[in-house]
C-alpha cells in the first residue's frame, strides 16, 4: 500500500511519516526545496526505521530536490509528467530507486528503455495531474503486458477501500497507490474547506484550466472557477488552454515557492490559474480560486480520518 505524493504541500512530513509508520509506504510530495528537504526530515522522524519515498514533478524539479532526496534516504522517487534523464542518472547512481508515472504502453515502453526501477500505472479515476487514459484495471493490465516481469508496476486510480487495493494485487500489481483517500486524512496539510468541498462533490471533472505553467489535464471538484469557465468545456474555453501550454516554459524557471503569492491574485473573473491547490493556514476563499484535486474515490469516501485509520482501511 502506497500513499500518493500529492504535491504542492499536501503530502508532507506529518501525512507521509504517519503512513510509513502505520507500515505503508508514505510519499512526500514536491513543494519548495527546502520546504521539501524539511518534510523528508520529518516524515523520517515521525517513522524511524521505516522507508519513506518521494514524488517529484517533472517540471518543477530542480538539483535540490534531488540532492534532498539522495542525502536524506529517500527510500525511492516516482517521477510524474515525464522522465528528466540527468535526474534520473544522479538518483540511480546514488542507489535511489527511479519509478515513473506512466498512463499507456507507449509511456511504459519509453519509461524502460529510459532505465527505469518500476513504474506506476495511473488510471483515468485518478485525482490530480493525469497521464492516465483508461481505467486503472484496463491500463494496468496492458502495462503488465509490456513490463513482462522486468520491474515492479504499481496501480493508482481508483483506490478506496481493501477491496479496490486486493483486486489490484490480484490483478498484477506490486502495491496499490491512494491520493484522494489520503487527501482525505487528519495529517493532510490540504485546507479544511478543500476537505469539506471534496466530501460534499456529487462529480468531478477533467479539465486543464489550472494550467498556467504546467498544461497538463487534471481531474478536481467544481468551485466557482469551473462553474464559470468550464461550461460548456469542462477542459476550459480554448484560447486559455493555449495560454496554458504557452506558459509551459514558466514550469522549468519558476520557482514552486511564486505559486503561494500568485493564488492570492487568482480571482475567478481573470481565467488565468496556476497548478497551486488550497493548504490550511491560506484564506477559506482561496478554495473557490485554485484547484480542488480528487478523485472518483470521492464517491465512496464519507470522512476524514487518521493516516494509520486510513491505511487500515485499505489493506486486505
Amino acid at each position: 500500500m502506497v500513499q500518493a505524493g500529492m504535491g504542492g504541500g499536501v503530502a508532507g512530513g506529518p501525512l507521509a511519516g504517519a503512513v510509513s509508520a502505520a507500515g505503508a509506504l508514505g510519499t512526500v510530495g514536491i513543494m519548495a526545496p527546502r520546504a521539501f528537504g524539511e518534510a523528508l526530515k520529518e516524515a523520517h522522524r515521525r517513522a524511524p526505521g521505516k522507508p519513506v519515498a518521494a514524488n517529484l514533478l517533472t517540471p518543477f524539479t530542480r538539483r535540490a530536490h534531488v540532492d534532498a532526496c539522495i542525502q536524506l534516504d529517500a527510500a525511492l522517487v516516482v517521477f510524474h509528467g515525464g522522465l528528466p534523464r540527468r535526474w534520473t542518472l544522479a538518483l540511480q547512481s546514488a542507489g535511489v530507486p527511479v519509478f515513473a508515472t506512466v498512463g499507456t504502453p507507449e509511456q511504459a515502453r519509453d519509461a524502460l528503455a529510459a532505465g527505469v526501477d518500476g513504474l506506476v500505472v495511473q488510471g483515468l479515476e485518478a485525482g490530480g495531474h493525469l497521464v492516465g487514459v483508461e481505467d486503472v484495471a484496463t491500463a494496468l493490465r496492458r502495462v503488465l503486458d509490456v513490463a513482462a516481469g522486468t520491474v515492479p508496476v504499481l496501480a493508482a486510480g481508483g483506490v478506496a477501500e481493501a477491496a479496490d487495493v486486493r483486486r489490484l494485487l490480484q490483478s498484477g500489481a506490486a502495491a496499490a497507490v491512494a491520493g484522494t483517500r489520503f487527501l482525505l486524512t487528519e495529517e493532510s496539510g490540504a485546507h479544511p474547506a478543500y476537505r469539506e468541498r471534496v466530501l460534499a462533490a456529487e462529480r468531478t471533472l477533467v479539465t486543464e484550466l489550472f494550467g498556467l505553467g504546467w498544461p497538463m489535464r487534471h481531474r478536481v471538484v467544481p468551485n466557482a472557477v469551473t462553474r464559470r469557465w468550464c461550461t460548456p468545456d469542462e477542459l476550459g474555453p480554448g484560447w486559455v488552454r493555449r495560454v496554458g501550454r504557452a506558459s509551459a516554459v514558466m514550469g522549468r524557471v519558476l520557482p514552486l515557492s511564486a505559486l503561494d503569492p500568485l493564488v492570492s491574485r487568482q480571482r475567478a473573473s481573470i481565467p488565468v490559474f496556476s497548478p497551486a491547490l488550497p493548504l490550511a493556514g491560506m484564506p477559506a476563499e482561496s478554495v473557490d480560486r485554485t484547484a480542488l484535486y480528487a478523485g472518483e474515490t470521492l464517491h465512496r469516501i464519507d470522512e476524514v480520518v487518521s493516516a494509520a485509520e486510513a491505511v487500515a482501511r485499505l489493506v486486505p
